[in-house]
């Protein structure tokens, strides 16, 4: 798994309803081909306790569970892709339908975990607004 988490004050995606989030993470997600659902635990937890926000001292301690942040979780399999030439290749990027699985088994799983999460919709497209608080972005691979 590939993601790019971005600490937002705000993020939505704007062609389908019901996905705005307040403060919180954006989180880019692709699957690869040698992903295994085992790591889907430690993968919402990273996420889940991921210390990115300020506390009053200013200082990065909170996750977004110690704020009541929200999380919008957006397939993105275009993070899986790396250049070859100049066009990207996909060659190790998860099939499709494994890879929407993965999607709808990791979305079950979130929110057994965690309840203030919004999804994107796997295999769409979706033109996503956010307002970066930083902006504080990382990558996490697993």
């Amino acid at each position: 798994m590939i993601t790019v988490i971005q600490r937002v004050k705000r993020a939505r995606i704007i062609n389908l309803k019901e996905t705005e989030i307040q403060r919180g993470l954006v989180v880019l997600i692709a699957f690869e081909n040698n992903d295994i659902e085992e790591k889907f635990q430690k993968f919402i937890n990273k996420i889940l306790n991921l210390r990115v926000f300020e506390d009053e001292n200013e200082k990065i301690n909170f996750s977004v569970k110690d704020i009541n942040g929200e999380i919008l979780l957006v397939p993105n399999f275009t993070l899986a892709g790396y250049l070859k030439g100049n066009r990207p290749s996909f060659d190790n990027a998860m099939p499709i339908e494994r890879a929407r699985a993965f999607f709808e088994k990791l979305k079950q799983e979130f929110l057994e975990s965690y309840s203030r999460v919004k999804f994107g919709k796997f295999q769409s497209y979706m033109e996503l607004e956010i307002v970066n608080d930083g902006p504080f972005t990382l990558i996490y691979s697993l």
